[in-house]
């Protein structure tokens, strides 16, 4: 294909469909298996020669409808008669993608006929184009999962991989990620006009052929009519998501709330019985207040009674004072005369 047959370099503005539509994204590899060879060789870090053979094992047939039930999103390649590829476009995310990527991952290595031997088995690869983020916690741009021993590491077989390539994190990209051209393809899967497309295609034979292809099968009625369709369908799920997303949001709110009302009915219960509490203490405090008052008053009785008896000493002391003064001018009376019978005694 030489470049001045390229329809696609006259194109402008924005492009009716992007190749996050999962129909265009199957159709446009159904047309272009070159392409193909090259993106797979990207993703598996293969030179181009490497890939012998390659052979789309579920095509369809171009812009006829198809049933929801019958269609089949992924795109499933056979390389080199021994490795079995899904490609998968998925834009919506309903909350479920590991266990339905596992899914489509096991039913396409469960293929054994009766009598062939386990370890012929073909290998299987689950390629999986996300335009939101698997895991928030970790965001990434290129991703590989396989069974491996979460000890030491060991791989436990290299039959079954998941690669994961998330086009809202190309900004993620590694250097190896660039060196093999993932973010080219991620960046032309997410373009949306045809300036940005041209921007990406410059000096790329693969690329310019993929959105050649994009261009021509826009051009088809019958494949827009059902990439519309899809379109149709994201808007229905997304309706149908926001409207499960804002019905969990009430039911959370409600949850919330019906927890606040138990937990300010507990509160008020320990308040509540928290007064009672108070109530009794404060019956206790004013009985036992009474009890003091009682005592009190008893001790201020007795006081009263003690300075009474203290009084009495007092005057009961003083009358003593003054017979002990008696006592003594008696004494000294007597005194008195003894000394003067002593003189009359001494003169006789």
């Amino acid at each position: 294909m030489q470049k001045k047959e390229l329809l696609f370099k006259i194109a402008t503005g924005k492009m009716k469909y992007t190749l996050t539509n999962d129909y265009l994204f199957r159709a446009t590899w159904q047309k272009c298996k070159n392409a193909l060879k090259q993106l797979i060789c990207s993703l598996l870090g293969l030179e181009h020669e490497d890939i012998i053979s390659i052979e789309i094992m579920n095509p369809i047939e171009l812009g006829k409808s198809i049933e929801a039930k019958d269609f089949i999103l992924d795109i499933r390649v056979l390389l080199n008669n021994n490795t079995i590829i899904n490609l998968e476009m998925q834009v919506l995310n309903l909350g479920n993608w590991p266990e339905r990527s596992l899914t489509y991952l096991c039913r396409s290595f469960d293929k054994l006929n009766s009598g062939d031997n386990y370890v012929d088995v073909k290998s299987v690869i689950q390629v999986c184009f996300l335009d939101f983020t698997l895991f928030k916690e970790y965001p990434e741009f290129f991703s590989t999962y396989m069974f491996t021993n979460i000890k030491n590491h060991i791989i436990y077989s290299d039959k079954l991989k998941l690669y994961v390539i998330d086009l809202t994190c190309i900004d993620k990209a590694t250097e190896e990620d660039k060196i093999r051209g993932i973010h080219h393809w991620a960046k032309l899967f997410k373009a949306t006009t045809w300036e940005e497309i041209k921007m990406l295609t410059a000096d790329n034979t693969f690329l310019e052929e993929a959105a050649e292809t994009v261009f021509q099968l826009s051009a088809e009625e019958q494949i827009r009519m059902q990439c519309e369709a899809r379109e149709d369908y994201y808007r229905q799920q997304r309706y149908i998501q926001q409207k499960l997303e804002r019905l969990a949001e009430l039911e959370s709110k409600e949850h919330q709330m019906l927890h606040n009302v138990a937990k300010l009915e507990k509160e008020m219960l320990c308040l509540s019985e928290s007064n009672v509490a108070l109530q009794k203490d404060n019956q206790t405090l004013q009985e036992d207040n009474h009890v003091l008052q009682e005592d009190n008053h008893a001790l201020q009785k007795d006081n009263h009674a003690l300075q009474k008896d203290n009084h009495a000493l007092q005057e009961e002391n003083q009358n003593l004072l003054e017979s002990n003064k008696e006592k003594d001018a008696e004494i000294a009376r007597l005194k008195m005369m003894l000394a003067n019978n002593h003189t009359q005694k001494e003169s006789l």
